[in-house]
């Protein structure tokens, strides 16, 4: 079971954490993915972490403003979002898999790869 929380308003430039509490899945050879999804558009791959070495991807979109991290004694994935701007508005899904790589976690950025969704959380940055 994967459930994000910290989701909200705000306006650019400014910043939010997510957090995806992962539950009843194994730590190790495991890939956790943060995607978003804009009105009217597809689901997209914005950063990846494997456990439990802790490798982390993210796109060319985001890196430099999101960074993602693991708190293995919580089993939660963090997802910092500093700089936002309005094209991060967006419902954002937590995701895992298995992964016997960390270089699978990394160019295994296809939705369909993922086998367990959270539920979601609303981001919106607007001035």
């Amino acid at each position: 079971q994967l459930v994000e929380s910290g989701g909200g308003s705000v306006q650019p430039g400014g910043s939010l954490r997510l957090a995806c509490e992962v539950s009843g899945f194994p730590i190790d050879r495991s890939c956790v993915g943060w995607f978003r999804q804009a009105a009217g558009k597809e689901r997209e791959w914005i950063a990846s972490i494997y456990r439990p070495g802790g490798n982390t991807f993210a796109a060319d979109s985001v890196k430099g403003r999101f960074t993602i991290s693991q708190d293995n004694a919580k089993n939660v994935m963090s997802l910092e979002m500093n700089d936002l701007k309005a094209e991060d508005t967006g419902m954002y899904y937590c995701a895992a898999k298995r992964s016997q790589t960390s270089l699978y976690c990394n160019t295994g950025r296809m939705v369909g790869s993922y086998a367990y969704w959270g539920q979601g959380t609303q981001v919106t940055v607007s001035s």
